[in-house]
């Protein structure tokens, strides 16, 4: 078995005006309906179509919250690789996405800094789109390493400071 480790994306790699490559997901009834039980999410407009349409008014099932920032976080965490470390994430939600979909996830680095502990932390702002209708806008701040020594994942306490959004 071969197993492929992606590259790690370092803070000096990364300036701010960077646009980060797009994921593209074909999202099925499956895909609604898995996100919700994996975040333990029972509540019937996510996973019964005849509730969604017939009592809530929506055109089928769709993704819930928590499904949504599981995209954002894979969205992030593949552009950053395996030493990348999510600071903080907000997002809005301004629309529903429903099985049948093709959902875009797409980036651009908004900031990038190195903080008073030497820890370099980008900004990205990121959207989901279906069909060039943004459904969710989302601010991620992430930690990336400043050389190949440094691991976010090995701060803690007063070396990890990921101030949160104001």
């Amino acid at each position: 078995m071969t197993v492929v480790v992606k590259p790690q994306r370092l803070f000096g790699d990364v300036s701010v005006g960077d646009v980060l490559s797009p994921l593209n997901y074909d999202v099925s009834a499956t895909t609604v309906v898995l996100g919700a039980l994996a975040t333990r999410d029972w509540r019937p407009m996510h996973h019964d179509k005849d509730f969604a349409v017939n009592r809530n008014g929506t055109q089928d099932i769709f993704l819930n919250t928590p499904n949504q920032a599981a995209w954002f976080e894979r969205f992030l965490t593949d552009w950053s690789g395996p030493h990348g470390r999510m600071g903080w994430v907000r997002f809005r939600m301004k629309g529903s996405v429903f099985p049948g979909d093709t959902m875009t996830l797409s980036g651009v680095v908004s900031e990038a800094s190195v903080d008073a502990v030497g820890c370099g932390f980008v900004t990205i702002d990121v959207s989901l789109a279906v069909d060039n209708d943004v459904k969710t806008t989302c601010t991620a701040r992430v930690a990336l390493p400043v050389d190949a020594a440094d691991n976010p994942w090995d701060r803690s306490g007063d070396r990890w400071q990921p101030a949160p959004p104001t």
